[in-house]
């Protein structure tokens, strides 16, 4: 589980799926799934994302840590789940860790506005 930072949580920014479709088309994002396994699994995720669940991020996203994925430093990181909650969580843990980061939804608004999608 994320664990919560002291003081108050850095604000993100929100992020259309339409517009993060096309920044990573160009390669300026980088796409983070955070959903479990299974969800991946039942579902595909969006092509080229990094995945991550939510509850390995304190060790997969904290620059300080030794298992950090460096596919998350630079460039901003686009987040989603399978509704958007737990991404929104998720990017405000990167905020906190100094990782330019954007909640875009669920993997349901990716697909909808025509994100390709990876099994």
């Amino acid at each position: 589980m994320v664990q919560a930072t002291k003081g108050p949580l850095p604000m993100t920014t929100p992020l259309s799926p339409a517009d993060c479709i096309a920044m990573a088309a160009a390669g300026e994002i980088t796409l983070l799934d955070v959903r479990e396994v299974g969800e991946v699994q039942a579902s595909g995720q969006a092509a080229g994302a990094v995945h991550i669940p939510l509850g390995l991020l304190p060790l997969k996203g904290d620059p300080k840590a030794p298992d950090f994925d460096a596919r998350l430093s630079g460039k901003p990181v686009a987040v989603y789940c399978a509704a958007g909650a737990r991404a929104g969580r998720a990017a405000q843990f990167l905020q906190a860790q100094g990782i330019e980061a954007h909640n875009i939804g669920g993997f349901g608004d990716w697909v909808t506005a025509g994100g390709p999608v990876q099994r």
